[in-house]
């Protein structure tokens, strides 16, 4: 924010809506607070042809710093200047938009997601409501930083009018330079009682309240988001002395565009963690063939080298598995008794004592063996199922504090030598080129959109156990039946595959249970899932003793499977 430049706020508010109570507030909250501030308004039409607008400048430094001076305001403001937009309704926030008042990358926009309907939307015979879906695209395209919520349900739910909701939100937002007890006393008019003798009073400050949380919770954790990727950034920009660097190889910088290189740091670090610098090698390899399909796509970069840094992006996470080695590795680091200790807040002189809970299973074994002898391994545990018996796993009680747990541990990480030799590793690896190979055939041999939703489909691998098996049989099959034309409709074009994929990937993110997605397959011309076997085991009723609350017979146990 420039300290010569006065900070410039628009609020659109409809009539009954309280809009000159809330500029009478914020001028009344700059004056407590010692800053110079002006306010004009721009009277609406009635019958809901448009709203009332009121402008507002505040000059960020204090009336102390200026020793006398006075700044200069405009009445009116300027298109593309504002540097923050408050609306009761969002069909006016996307008809400022229009006017060109804002600026992606300087305002800041607040709406509420209500609509009041206008004549020209209640004059049609039909259904003339204009499309919200497309007025919120609106909203985050032209927005540096926006937040929606239906500000009048808090206003309801509160007893009030929208005028205090956009209040608290103007206060949590942090675009102006007052405290919050600043705003607070503005509302209060002068009383100074810790709870409001007026009713109306003490609804707008509760409203206040509700809108300041919810516009300022979301922004706080942004702003934690930020310092923890910039601190993650930061450390591996540094070489493991500490000193100034890089780790990625001085080829790789080179060859890879700067869209991508920061994600690609990241990537590379986490591999070398998990496995060594051999494998991160084989991470930048891959990449490789994924930039050279988009670079003769899009050979001057116009849409910022989005395919290579979706795929950097999930082929990191996807290579570096979690497994057992990988668990192990992590627990028994120091950072990590350190942040134990932080978190129970354990003193220098206080014993404390943390026990690891495993229950590993076949799987988990299986998979830092030989393929031969996981297959032998799996098939023993699936007749086990097959006969009734629950899957085998063992309960594991680790001490990491005591010498003999760390011990285990850390003996079990330094496992990771046997992990490339295991059966697991050949299947990720195996999968992973699969995708990999789709990615590029449908960027090199479709279209751009096409590579791209490929490359994002990255995002069905997550979790782990039954959650992320799930992920990866979704993953195959939609890149076999969507993915090209011969798995698909021979004649569709690759915007019309791209635009499935899209809507069929959505769809398997937002129902764990699979028929959103069998569904969006189906509609797209695809066929729906193979159906998985599952154990079905009957289990003996109590005896007539003990009856069942149904009042079941006793029935004989049997065991079979379904499809």
């Amino acid at each position: 924010m420039q300290t010569t430049q006065p900070i410039c706020v628009l609020v659109c508010a409809l009539g009954g809506e309280g809009g000159g109570v809330l500029t009478e507030w914020l001028i009344e909250t700059a004056r407590i607070a010692g800053y110079a501030a002006q306010s004009t308004s721009i009277p609406g039409v009635a019958q809901r042809t448009g709203a009332t607008t009121y402008y507002l400048e505040v000059f960020p430094r204090p009336l102390h710093e200026l020793q006398g001076r006075r700044p200069v305001f405009s009445l009116s403001p300027v298109p593309g200047t504002l540097d923050l937009l408050v609306s009761s309704e969002l069909l006016e926030t996307v008809r400022q938009i229009g006017n060109g008042m804002t600026h992606p990358d300087r305002t800041q926009i607040i709406t509420s997601s209500a609509r009041t309907l206008t004549t020209a939307e209640r004059m049609v015979p039909g259904d003339g409501r204009a499309d919200v879906q497309r007025l919120l695209d609106v909203v985050r395209l032209f927005s540096r930083e926006h937040q929606i919520f239906d500000m009048s349900r808090m206003a309801r739910d509160s007893g009030t009018i929208v005028s205090s909701v956009m209040l608290g939100a103007i206060a949590g937002c942090g675009v102006l330079p007052f405290r919050r007890e600043h705003y607070e006393q503005a509302v209060r008019g002068g009383d100074t009682s810790p709870e409001p003798q007026n009713r109306q009073t003490r609804a707008s400050l509760a409203a206040f309240a509700q809108a300041f949380d919810r516009v300022q919770s979301p922004r706080q954790q942004a702003k934690w988001v930020r310092e923890v990727v910039d601190k993650v950034v930061d450390d591996v920009a540094r070489s493991p002395d500490g000193e100034a660097g890089t780790a990625l190889p001085e080829a790789a910088r080179k060859r890879f565009p700067a869209a991508v290189q920061d994600v690609l740091a990241l990537g590379y670090a986490r591999l070398v963690d998990y496995q060594d610098e051999r494998y991160a090698a084989t991470y930048l390899d891959r990449l490789s063939h994924v930039l050279e399909a988009e670079s003769k796509r899009d050979p001057a970069g116009e849409k910022d080298w989005a395919i290579t840094r979706e795929t950097a992006r999930w082929l990191a996470l996807w290579m570096a598995f979690d497994d057992i080695v990988r668990v192990a590795d992590l627990k028994s680091r120091a950072q990590r008794a350190q942040r134990v200790r932080r978190e129970v807040k354990a003193g220098d002189e206080d014993i404390l004592k943390v026990y690891e809970h495993f229950k590993p299973g076949v799987p988990e074994f299986a998979a830092l063996l030989p393929a031969a002898f996981a297959s032998r391994l799996k098939a023993w545990d699936r007749r086990r199922i097959a006969h009734g018996k629950p899957a085998w796993e063992l309960a594991l009680k680790v001490g990491s504090h005591s010498v003999l747990g760390m011990l285990s541990l850390r003996v079990l990480a330094g496992l990771r030598g046997q992990r490339r030799r295991g059966s697991r590793f050949a299947e990720e690896q195996a999968q992973i080129e699969r995708w990999l190979a789709a990615v590029v055939a449908g960027t090199s041999d479709g279209s751009w959109d096409l590579g791209h939703e490929i490359a994002c489909c990255g995002r069905l691998i997550k979790g782990y156990g039954a959650t992320l098996e799930r992920g990866k049989r979704n993953l195959i099959h939609v890149i076999e039946t969507l993915a090209t034309a011969q798995g698909s409709d021979a004649d569709a074009q690759p915007q019309a595959r791209a635009q499935a994929i899209a809507a069929v990937r959505t769809a398997a993110l937002a129902d764990d249970s699979g028929k959103a997605l069998d569904a969006a397959l189906i509609r797209h011309g695809a066929p729906a899932r193979p159906v998985q076997a599952q154990p079905i085991r009957w289990m003996r009723k109590p005896d007539a003793a003990h009856p069942t609350e149904g009042g079941a017979r006793n029935t004989p146990s049997t065991q079979g499977k379904s499809r």
